[in-house]
């Protein structure tokens, strides 16, 4: 077989129920692509011989016709998912040292089916970025490069930068990632991959690393729509330990993979054609409607007049949540702890030196809005102005609207410290796209519709109805099937180590 890495999730399923490929085979060459990896700095920490002790199992289970849904597949989790005697950082100084005694649900789920862990992905420190640049580890390097400069360290989105650059570069089968404004969409529209962000209440929250929890959700990003339909069902269930999870029988998500679109209504929402919007983004939006409606769907105008608003309601509502999920981390309870001369002078010295830049911004930016004299201005508008824009996509499928088709991203990928640097609103404003999803709740998909002129991947966005997942897969699935097929260039990182 040629190299086992360059096997889609789908395909090494078959390969190892056929007998083609062992589990520790597959998992050894993911292994030795991570090594050989280094220099895009995707994983925090690797576990290979965890990750050749689970393949050794899964090859045992296979040979004697027990394989489970994930059997001996590999698999990144983001380092925001706490796994049992496995170090578990989001990305930040305060949580170092922090190894759990105890397994989130979600990648219990995909454990118990039989996934292999390779190890633990970067992201931006607590999930807030949108670049991989505020990770205490160091940024994440995006295997994509621009083809008028080839020197320059392209990013690969965030807050699951590493998640979406390991599967772009071929180091994991899939990667676990979690989605709180676009957290697992844009990245995966930087790096030509998929990136599903489930319904809010689809995927159980216990044990993953709390930003914002009326938005965070978990789901994955792969390299085919399918790979991500594989992953979702067991990744998805209802869990007794979070109030938020929904006891709803979870679909066969594989099934709609390829379903007939024909009949569907697809909403294009005239709001998101945004005042200066590229060319190329605005072609790319045309083609995926023109893909569709040559599949069999129609294509109807509509209106989310409460649009925007939704990037400043959700930098108001994201921060407020944040700093109160981030003020158990004071140096007490557990994680880093800096010596102070009485208890305040300890929480000061302790958030100062665990905090990184961005993460003491959004504490600030939380704790003004909920101050008093501030709630009623802002954070009680702010989720008034919620329930508006939950309430247009309520609307709008109400009316017969089966999804609603933007792009991902208003821009492809750009540079190391070519945003944010000076204006941080200019890095927000990369979620423009995104944030109405987790606003209200939804469903959103991210699939690659080709490359640009620079060469870095452009992404679609499909948003669908609550709980009702398989008509996203089958219109990705669609888009999938039409879109020019990308492939990553040459792996110069090979050569940087």
């Amino acid at each position: 077989m040629s190299d086992p890495t360059h096997l889609s999730l789908a395909e090494a399923r078959d390969a190892l129920n056929a007998k083609q490929i062992s589990a520790v085979e597959l998992a050894q060459a993911h292994i030795d692509a991570i090594e050989t990896a280094r220099a895009l700095n995707c994983f925090i920490t690797e576990t290979p011989e965890r990750a050749l002790t689970q393949a050794r199992e899964s090859d045992a289970r296979l040979a004697r016709g027990d394989a489970r849904a994930l059997e001996g597949l590999p698999l990144g989790i983001k380092d925001l998912y706490c796994t049992k005697g496995v170090r578990t950082t989001a990305a930040s100084r305060i949580l170092d040292d922090f190894t759990p005694t105890y397994e989130s649900t979600v990648s219990a789920n995909l454990l118990g089916d039989g996934a292999v862990m390779l190890g633990k992905l970067n992201l931006d420190e607590f999930a807030m970025g949108s670049s991989n640049e505020t990770s205490a580890f160091g940024p994440v390097v995006s295997p994509w490069r621009r083809a008028a400069d080839l020197a320059a360290k392209i990013v690969p989105g965030g807050s699951s930068g590493g998640s979406s650059a390991a599967v772009a570069a071929h180091l994991c089968l899939g990667a676990t990632a979690t989605d709180t404004g676009g957290s697992i969409r844009q990245p995966a529209a930087f790096t030509g991959t998929v990136g599903v962000k489930p319904t809010y209440g689809r995927c159980s929250r216990w044990g993953i690393v709390a930003f914002a929890s009326s938005l965070d959700q978990a789901g994955p990003i792969t390299r085919t729509v399918r790979d991500a339909a594989i992953m979702l069902r067991s990744m998805a269930g209802h869990d007794p330990k979070d109030t938020t999870s929904v006891n709803a029988p979870v679909p066969d998500y594989e099934a709609a993979v390829g379903a007939s679109v024909k009949g569907r209504r697809i909403g294009v929402p005239k709001e998101y054609r945004l005042e200066g919007m590229s060319a190329e983004i605005a072609e790319l939006w045309d083609k995926g409607a023109a893909w569709l409606k040559d599949a069999g769907a129609e294509i109807v105008e509509i209106s989310l007049p409460h649009t925007r608003y939704a990037l400043p309601t959700y930098y108001i509502i994201a921060p407020a949540e944040a700093s109160s999920n981030l003020a158990r981390y004071d140096g007490v309870r557990y994680g880093r702890r800096e010596q102070g001369r009485d208890i305040i002078d300890m929480y000061e010295r302790t958030r100062a030196a665990g905090f990184g830049s961005e993460v003491r911004r959004r504490i600030m930016i939380g704790t003004y809005v909920l101050s008093a004299g501030y709630y009623d201005a802002y954070y009680l508008r702010a989720q008034k102005v919620r329930s508006l824009i939950k309430r247009d996509f309520d609307e709008v499928f109400a009316s017969g609207i089966d999804a609603v088709l933007t792009p991902a991203t208003p821009s492809t990928a750009f540079a190391q410290g070519e945003k944010g640097a000076a204006d941080p609103v200019e890095m927000y404003l990369n979620d423009v796209f995104t944030v109405t999803v987790n606003m209200a709740g939804l469903p959103g998909v991210a699939v690659p519709g080709g490359l640009a002129t620079n060469g870095l991947p452009l992404g679609l966005q499909l948003i669908g109805k609550a709980f009702d997942e398989e008509t996203l897969f089958s219109l990705a699935a669609a888009i999938e099937q039409a879109a020019p097929k990308i492939e990553l260039p040459q792996p110069w990182w090979r050569e940087a180590r």
